[in-house]
C-alpha cells in the first residue's frame, strides 16, 4: 500500500476534486450512487456464506485468515503487562508449532503503542492503535488530531480513526469528509514512511446499507487506506451483507480510478467457520488480489484462539480445547 498526504478537500485519485468541493456537491454524489437492494444483498451473502470448501482449501484458509488477524485489546483494564503479552502471541501464535505464521497486526490504545512497538521488534507485525476519541468520535478536531499524531510519534504503523456519526447521519458530509483528510495528513512521518489509515464507520449505527456504501466512498475519496465496519463496541458490529456492501464499494472504486483499498471487518467473528465464509466473499465479490493481509484484515481478540484449535486438529488429527492455547 501507497500512503499519500492530501489537504482538506482535496479528494484521492482523479475526477473528485469537483465532487468534494462543497457539501452540496458531496451530498449530490452521495445520494446518486446506485441503492442497495436490502433482500437481494442479504440472500446473496447468505448464499456466500453457505459455500463449502475441500480440506487442501481449509488448511490455507486458516493459515491466511490467522495472518489477517489485527489481534486487539481495546479495554480500560490493558496494562503494559497484557499488551507485551499480546504481541508475544501475535509473533508465535502457537509456541509449540513454529510453521504457524504470525498474525498482520497487534491493535491497542496510543497510549500502548511504544510498549507494543518494543516487543515486537523487528518481527513484521504491525502496530495499529484506534484514535480520533474512539470508540463514539465525538470531541473536537484538534483533539482528533493530536490524539493521532501522538500515536504516529509513538511508532503506530497503522491507525483505526472513527467517524463522527452524527455529522454523517445529519448529512453534513463535508465535515467528515475533512476529518478524515486531516487525519490523513495527521499519519505522516518526516521519513515519508506515513502511518496507514482505516476508516472505522461503526456499520451498527448507520441504519441502512446505502449509508454503508455512501460512508464506504465519502472514506475513500478522503484518502483511507482501509475501511473498517465497526469497533467492536457496539451491536451489530461486522455482518456478512455490510461486508459484502464495502467489498463491493472497494471494487467499484478501483475499476474507476485504479486505486486499491482495504477491507476490514471487526467485531463478532469468532470462529474459524466464520472466518472463512468472509474469506471466501472477499474471493467471489473483489477476487484475489484482496486475499491478502495487506489489501483484507479482520479486527478479533477471540477469533486467533479458534483457528489455533482448527489448525491443530488439521496438523495432527486432535483438537485441543481453548486452554491450550492462551486467553487474550
Amino acid at each position: 500500500m501507497t500512503a499519500t498526504s492530501t489537504t482538506p478537500g482535496q479528494a484521492q485519485g482523479s475526477g473528485f476534486e469537483d465532487v468534494t468541493r462543497t457539501d452540496a456537491s458531496l451530498r449530490r454524489f452521495l445520494h446518486g450512487l446506485p441503492g442497495v437492494d436490502q433482500v437481494g444483498a442479504e440472500s446473496r451473502a447468505a448464499g456466500l456464506g453457505t459455500r463449502s470448501i475441500k480440506t487442501s482449501a481449509k488448511a490455507y484458509a486458516i493459515d491466511l485468515a490467522i495472518r489477517m488477524v489485527d489481534l486487539t485489546t481495546l479495554e480500560g483494564q490493558d496494562t503494559p503487562g497484557k499488551v507485551r503479552a499480546l504481541a508475544a502471541k501475535a509473533m508465535r501464535p502457537d509456541p509449540a508449532d513454529p510453521t504457524c505464521p504470525q498474525v498482520a497486526a497487534v491493535c491497542v490504545y496510543p497510549d500502548m503503542v511504544a510498549t507494543v512497538k518494543e516487543t515486537l521488534g523487528s518481527s513484521g507485525v504491525k502496530v495499529a492503535a484506534v484514535a480520533t476519541a474512539f470508540p463514539s468520535g465525538r470531541a473536537a478536531l484538534d483533539i482528533k488530531l493530536a490524539d493521532t499524531r501522538d500515536a504516529v510519534e509513538a511508532g503506530a504503523d497503522e491507525i483505526d480513526m472513527v467517524i463522527d456519526r452524527g455529522a454523517f447521519l445529519a448529512g453534513r458530509y463535508q465535515q467528515v469528509f475533512d476529518e478524515i483528510v486531516a487525519t490523513k495528513a495527521a499519519c505522516a512521518r518526516p521519513d515519508g514512511h506515513d502511518a496507514h489509515l482505516k476508516v472505522i464507520f461503526e456499520t451498527g449505527e448507520l441504519q441502512t446499507y446505502d449509508n454503508v456504501r455512501r460512508a464506504s466512498w465519502l472514506a475513500m475519496m478522503a484518502g483511507a487506506d482501509f475501511i473498517k465496519t465497526s469497533t467492536g463496541k457496539v451491536q451489530p458490529a461486522a455482518t456478512l451483507p455490510v461486508t459484502m456492501v464495502m467489498l463491493e464499494a472497494v471494487r467499484d472504486f478501483r475499476d474507476q480510478t485504479g486505486t486499491m483499498v482495504g477491507v476490514k471487518p471487526a467485531g463478532g467473528i469468532r470462529t474459524s467457520k466464520d472466518a472463512i465464509k468472509y474469506l471466501v466473499m472477499v474471493n467471489e465479490v473483489v477476487g484475489q488480489d484482496w486475499l491478502d493481509p495487506d489489501w483484507f484484515r479482520f479486527g478479533a481478540s477471540t477469533l486467533l484462539n479458534d483457528l489455533l484449535m482448527q489448525r491443530t486438529k488439521m496438523t495432527t488429527g486432535r483438537y485441543s480445547g481453548p486452554d491450550y492455547f492462551t486467553l487474550d
